[in-house]
């Protein structure tokens, strides 16, 4: 709603690539483990597990309940737990377009213009494979990159890698990640509620007159959240989306300037007297200075900055990796021994392998030919291959979309299962391998780092 005023765009994408490094390695780890398990002696505890209901009870009221009936372990995870990963999605998002590489036309127009690539042409060859066939309705699983499964394959390469590379690999995940939450709300809803809607639009309303009147209390924001989290789950909507809507109006602004703050903080030091050093305790005037300034300090960082920072953790080492370990598994044996493959899964795997790689690729480059863009410094045409087919790792919000698509349909959910994951390692290897041969090696990258 607001600009932050305070913010550097490179450290800020610096912070959003850092943020998701490890957690895509963690990622990786827990669908590995979900797949050797589901195909293990284990594999009927393991799908019986997330079926079990989940109760938050307040008398006869059940909180975690969608149309009066309680919501599985798995639902739980993919319509309650996988809000926060939304909510933080949308803060990053609306931070890309404050001050980052989306926050104006000339930043955002490489980025974007690769997104739609690597959207359009997946759907396409996925529609193409799969028309008129049951899994049709799955067209939009291959049209997403997975930010941080993606950069956690490219930290492989650790210096190797020129940092606009990196950037543009990020920027353009977070295009894509808007791409797919437009998806999610207008394909994946059905039998609307308005009573339950109009309140959603009340509870918005409140949220952005609060933001506009100034409020920064982080518990304002994130109550009314969980109401309309609620109100979105009965309505039909999609619950996820409402994680988004509400990150938006999130103030971006400190409710302190930087510049009065230093001024306080100068004033504040100036008055602190330095006790000697037979001195075991502070007094109350030197303890009164250190919570103004801890008081001081609260209010100079946004709630944007505050609630993204709060929930990195919860949601790259707690949340996704809970999702992928309960919908990475698959089985990939039929009980007959044949393999859980069809149409949706080649489908998907082509989509996200070859669609991905051909949409990033050829509309980045057409673009930057065609001087309606500029190459980033750092990227060439042969770096600009190794990170299209990077793109192709599809893998947390892939999974979210199958789920939405062939929740009736638990064949077509494995096929497409299948296809996710093939699909996102092979678009991985592949990915590695370009990359290997087209990055400067390490002893290049040591002795430029010497010359400058």
């Amino acid at each position: 709603m607001q600009p932050n005023t305070v913010s550097n765009p490179v450290l800020s994408l610096a912070r959003s690539i850092g943020k998701h490094l490890n957690g895509g390695i963690l990622l990786m780890l827990m669908a590995a483990l979900a797949l050797v398990v589901a195909n293990s002696s284990w594999s009927d505890e393991y799908f019986a597990f997330w079926l079990q209901p989940v109760h938050l009870q307040i008398g006869s009221f059940n909180v975690f309940n969608h149309g009066g009936h309680p919501l599985t372990l798995l639902e739980f995870i993919n319509d309650a737990l996988m809000v926060v990963f939304f909510f933080s999605t949308g803060m990053e998002i609306k931070r890309e377009m404050l001050v980052g590489e989306l926050s104006t036309v000339r930043q955002a127009l490489l980025p974007v213009i690769a997104a739609c690539g690597g959207m359009i042409m997946p759907v396409l060859i996925f529609a193409y494979i799969a028309y008129g066939t049951p899994g049709e309705t799955g067209m939009a699983i291959p049209m997403a990159t997975d930010i941080a499964f993606s950069l956690g394959v490219l930290a492989l390469f650790s210096k190797r890698v020129p940092l606009n590379l990196k950037i543009f690999l990020t920027t353009f995940a977070v295009a894509d990640d808007i791409g797919g939450i437009l998806v999610i709300a207008l394909f994946y809803s059905s039998h609307l509620a308005l009573e339950y809607l109009l309140w959603s639009a009340v509870i918005l309303a409140v949220l952005c007159i609060g933001n506009w009147k100034g409020v920064h209390s982080r518990w304002f924001y994130v109550g009314l959240g969980l109401i309309m989290w609620y109100l979105f789950l009965q309505s039909g909507v999609h619950a996820t989306i409402a994680g988004v809507i509400v990150a938006f109006t999130i103030p971006a602004t400190p409710q302190e300037a930087t510049g009065r703050f230093a001024e306080r903080l100068h004033a504040a030091l100036k008055g602190f007297r330095v006790a000697p050093k037979e001195d075991i305790l502070l007094d109350e005037g030197q303890v009164g200075t250190l919570r103004e300034m801890r008081a001081a300090s609260r209010r100079v960082v946004s709630p944007l900055q505050k609630l993204d920072a709060n929930l990195q953790g919860a949601v790259n080492y707690f949340i996704l990796p809970l999702f992928a370990f309960a919908n990475a598994g698959v089985t990939v044996m039929k009980a007959d021994g044949s393999i859980e493959y069809g149409v949706v899964s080649t489908g998907i795997i082509l989509g996200l392998v070859i669609g991905k790689f051909v949409g990033i690729y050829s509309f980045t480059a057409i673009s930057i030919l065609s001087g309606l863009a500029k190459m980033p410094k750092g990227m060439d045409f042969r770096n600009l291959m190794g990170v299209s087919m990077l793109g192709g790792v599809g893998f947390t919000v892939s999974l979210f979309i199958a789920q939405l698509s062939f929740a009736d349909a638990p064949q077509l959910l494995d096929q497409a299962k299948i296809g996710v994951v093939c699909g996102t390692i092979i678009s991985g290897i592949l990915g590695c391998i370009i990359l290997h041969f087209v990055l400067p090696k390490e002893e290049e990258v040591r002795a430029l780092s010497a010359a400058e």
